[in-house]
Formats: structure tokens, C-alpha cells, sequence
């Protein structure tokens, strides 16, 4: 059989099958604990207030289910997409381990190659995770405590070092989409930060990103694609 047959052929079918049998089960097991308060204790909340704290998280974080799937996706490939998921921790440490593992490897985002590379890197981001944090949950506020306040702040900027990390390594590769795609970026941002779009409900808890990540897409595929022509 060959790579490319083993890959969509057998590979990915057992993936999808397990990615969505444990995708199904975290879902199901993250209500368990509600499950329990409810059967066992009869504590049940009243319909209007679960109705209430479910507008509350989907007007704040509600906007995270359509552009993180999508935004992640070309990093993280399928199989990679079921595991950054269910595992949680995407945007600070699956993402950035996913990046890295592709870059070290000199493999593509989005290919074959990139995908399989990157569920490698996220099976070791998980692995080491969990062990840093169980070590972080025993000796997490005691370390912290004997910590300068200075080295304290300076974690708040851990994500976007990251990120930027991310953005020259992939953007070193393709200058020019990175450039544009950062540009229009900024200028949306500023945009709305800005108070463009307060008549927009709560404009200011989602619109950045969402605005963002879509005309990123569009002016890369924009740009992609008058290239490709060019080159023809």
C-alpha cells in the first residue's frame, strides 16, 4: 500500500472514528459532575437561570466555537483538531507546540507531512502538560509566593510572546502574506478597539477576533490566488 492510500485510507478513517468516539465522551463526561449534583442531590437550577448563564457564555465566548475550529485548523490538522479539543490549553500550548514540532521538522502547515507532525507534537505537549501540572497543582502557590512581583507580571505576557514567535517563524517563510495578513489584522483591531462598531452588542467581547481571523483569510487567499494566476 502506499503512503498516500495508507494515509486517507486507513490512517484517517481510524482517526476519525476514535477523534469523534472521544470527542463524544468528553463531552458527555464534562456534564457528569452537574449529572451528579442533580440525580444524587436533587440539585437542579431552575430553567431561566440556565438559559441565562448559557446567553452569558455564548455572548462572550460564543464566538470562540466558530473561529478557533477554524483559524487552528490548518496548524493542527485533523487528527490534531480532535486532540487539541478534548485536551484543552489550545491557543497557549497545543497551537504553539503544533507550530514549533512543524517548523523543526521543515514540514508544511495544512500537508500530510504537517499534520502527522504536528499530533506528534501535541501527544508530547500533553504528555509533558499534565506532568507540569500535576507538579504545578501541588507546588503551583508556593513557588508563585517566592516569586518577585515583577516575574509575576511578566507571565501575563507569555501568550503573546508565543504567538509572535509563531507569526515570524511562519512568516519568514511568506513574507508578504504574513505582512499583509498581520497589516489588516492590526487595522480591524484598532477599528474596533477604537468604538467603530459599538452599536454592534457586544462588539467589543468578540468582533476583534472574529473580524480578524476572517479578513486575514480573505486577503491571504486574495493575495494566494492573484499570485498563482501571475504564475501561470
Amino acid at each position: 500500500m502506499e503512503k498516500k492510500d495508507f494515509y486517507e485510507g486507513e490512517y484517517m478513517l481510524q482517526m476519525h472514528k476514535i477523534g469523534k468516539l472521544t470527542g463524544l465522551l468528553g463531552a458527555v463526561l464534562s456534564f457528569l459532575p452537574a449529572l451528579v449534583l442533580a440525580v444524587v442531590y436533587g440539585l437542579l437550577p431552575k430553567p431561566a437561570a440556565l438559559a441565562t448563564a448559557f446567553i452569558s457564555a455564548a455572548s462572550a465566548f460564543g464566538f470562540l466555537w466558530v473561529v478557533e475550529p477554524i483559524s487552528y485548523f490548518t496548524v493542527l490538522g485533523p487528527v490534531g483538531t480532535y486532540m487539541a479539543f478534548l485536551s484543552g490549553n489550545i491557543s497557549n500550548m497545543r497551537v504553539p507546540c503544533a507550530g514549533m514540532a512543524q517548523v523543526a521538522a521543515d514540514v508544511e502547515p495544512g500537508t500530510e507531512k504537517g499534520s502527522i507532525v504536528s499530533v506528534i507534537g501535541m501527544a508530547t505537549s500533553i504528555v509533558i502538560n499534565v506532568s507540569v501540572l500535576t507538579i504545578g497543582v501541588i507546588l503551583g502557590s508556593s513557588v508563585l509566593s517566592a516569586m518577585p512581583a515583577s516575574v509575576i507580571e511578566a507571565l501575563n505576557y507569555l501568550l503573546p510572546a508565543l504567538f509572535g514567535a509563531l507569526l515570524m517563524q511562519f512568516g519568514l517563510k511568506r513574507i508578504k502574506f504574513a505582512g499583509g495578513m498581520l497589516a489588516f489584522a492590526i487595522l480591524i483591531g484598532i477599528a474596533i478597539n477604537a468604538g467603530l462598531f459599538n452599536w454592534l452588542p457586544g462588539a467589543a467581547n468578540y468582533l476583534t477576533t472574529l473580524a480578524s481571523v476572517f479578513v486575514a483569510i480573505g486577503v491571504t487567499l486574495a493575495t494566494y490566488g492573484k499570485k498563482k494566476e501571475a504564475g501561470k
